[in-house]
């Protein structure tokens, strides 16, 4: 008898292939996709560690100079450094985040600033406290980096949120470090504002090890221009020397003078370069791009007169009643009357995505900055009562937090993912810029008005401080018509961008 022949064999069930650049490996259940929520806060806490070190040693001047016994004029070398050093380092560490990484770089940035935060606290010689806050500076890159990251990792209904509140963070850690530096000074001592540094940036890059990783796709593979670097620090610390030191030196010294025009010099000098070179730090056709230079602007406008209202609320704030303006409060009291506005600041841009989704982004940006002119001149008219002063410091960062949360998310969607990085490092060393050009402008106005017999500046000129920075408020605006209602990114394959929502 035959054996029976053997039953067919069904084919398998034909499978499509799956589109290129998919992958069909079934999902990993042990490896739950991170939590946009504890990101988020990991770079808040990152943003703010940095933010507020820019202004929490500002009520230290004279106990610095007695501490470490020396002149009022080497102090001010503690916030110069820092200034210059973050100016040079932001749009650095952006583009080799660009290039290697944000979450890795971010993680080496704030571990650079727990150890420029250690040293600082530890320092026993005023130029060993600047050298450490130099080291400092590598904290500018907390900014692009965590924007990269929210561009790439986050939902995109989320991402206009997340970057407006770490842009707001930029902002109201001014405010915030004075109030730290005031309560720490009252209460315990200088080197505490710099351990309180060192402890929020290490808690912030362990926290930065559980960020999302990055994808290839977002990185911008090349070689690091050294040459491009090196010209950048060059350009860029001679004329922000220059500022920095104008009231000591004076705005017409032939230092001053010299190192602006040998600065601008070597800029131009930079930009030319870029342009020639295959692989640049900075590429300039980003900068030239209508929406970007018009946004850049008008970030260093408004960083002109958000930064010259730091410098003028807490000189009337501290100045004794017998001055005829002042309120006679001590570093706490100061700010403590800051506060208000800060907060203001932070629950603006948090919901500044949300308004320029609805809005369109040019309305915000206007608004913003109108709504900060109108507070700056109402407080040039009155700002001799301690309630009024509080309450119109809060229109004013109310109007630049909602204008300036939505900066970055512009400058996100106009350029391609893989240079999100240096694009907005650059914006933010231009809002540096600006913060130090207005200080310096107030710092001389105020400066101008005092002699020998009568050492505080006079009324009248905070009322023409006021006007200025109202004046640069509204020049702000008038920048921000300029950006085009169209535009977008050009795109590149895999690359997700962060639109605005139709």
């Amino acid at each position: 008898m035959p054996p029976p022949a053997p039953v067919p064999t069904p084919p398998p069930p034909s499978v499509a292939p799956a589109p290129s650049g998919v992958s069909t490996a079934p999902p990993a259940l042990d490896a739950p996709a991170p939590s946009t929520t504890g990101s988020l806060l990991v770079m808040a806490a990152a943003a703010a560690a940095f933010s507020i070190a820019q202004t929490a040693v500002v009520p230290g001047v004279g106990v610095l100079t007695d501490a470490l016994g020396t002149t009022a004029a080497n102090v001010t070398w503690v916030f110069s450094a820092y200034l210059v050093a973050a100016a040079i380092l932001t749009p650095v560490i952006g583009r080799l985040g660009d290039m290697y990484g944000r979450r890795r770089l971010l993680v080496i940035a704030l571990t650079v600033f727990a150890a420029g935060s250690v040293l600082s606290a530890l320092a026993s010689d005023i130029w060993l406290l600047v050298a450490a806050r130099t080291v400092q500076g590598a904290g500018g890159g907390i900014f692009p980096l965590c924007f990269g990251i929210i561009g790439e990792a986050f939902p995109e209904r989320r991402r206009p949120g997340a970057v407006g509140l770490i842009a707001a963070i930029a902002g109201i850690g001014a405010g915030a470090g004075l109030l730290a530096g005031g309560l720490l000074l009252d209460h315990a001592s200088w080197r505490w504002i710099f351990w309180l540094g060192a402890l929020m940036s290490a808690g912030a890059a362990a926290g930065s090890l559980r960020l999302p990783p990055d994808s290839a796709s977002s990185r911008s593979p090349g070689r690091v221009d050294v040459p491009g670097a090196l010209l950048l620090s060059a350009g860029l610390t001679a004329p922000l020397i220059a500022l920095t030191q104008t009231s000591v030196w004076g705005w017409d010294s032939p230092r001053t003078l010299g190192l602006m025009a040998a600065g601008l010099a070597v800029l131009a000098l930079f930009a030319l370069f870029e342009l020639r070179t295959a692989d640049p730090l900075v590429d300039i056709r980003l900068l030239v791009r209508p929406i970007v230079a018009a946004t850049n602007l008008a970030t260093l406008l408004v960083g002109c007169c958000m930064f010259g209202a730091f410098v003028l609320v807490p000189q009337i704030a501290q100045a004794p009643r017998s001055a005829g303006y002042g309120f006679g409060l001590d570093a706490t009291g100061t700010g403590l009357l800051l506060l208000p506005a800060s907060l203001a600041m932070l629950i603006t841009g948090s919901y500044a995505g949300r308004i320029s989704g609805w809005l369109g982004r040019r309305a915000p940006l206007m608004a913003g900055f109108l709504t900060a002119a109108g507070g700056l001149a109402l407080l040039a008219v009155d700002h001799g009562e301690r309630v009024v002063v509080a309450v119109l410091t809060t229109v004013v960062f109310t109007g630049v937090g909602l204008g300036m949360s939505v900066v970055p998310t512009i400058i996100i969607e106009d350029v391609p993912a893989r240079t999100t990085g240096q694009a907005t490092g650059v914006n933010a060393l231009v809002r540096s810029v600006g913060a130090a050009l207005g200080s310096q402008v107030v710092a001389a106005l105020l400066a101008s008005s005092t002699d020998s017999g009568h050492p505080l500046p006079t009324d009248s000129a905070f009322t023409r401080a006021f006007w200025i920075a109202a004046g640069a408020a509204v020049c702000a605006s008038c920048a921000a018509v300029l950006i085009p209602r169209g535009g977008g990114p050009q795109e590149e394959p895999g690359c997700s961008r962060l639109r605005r929502p139709p």
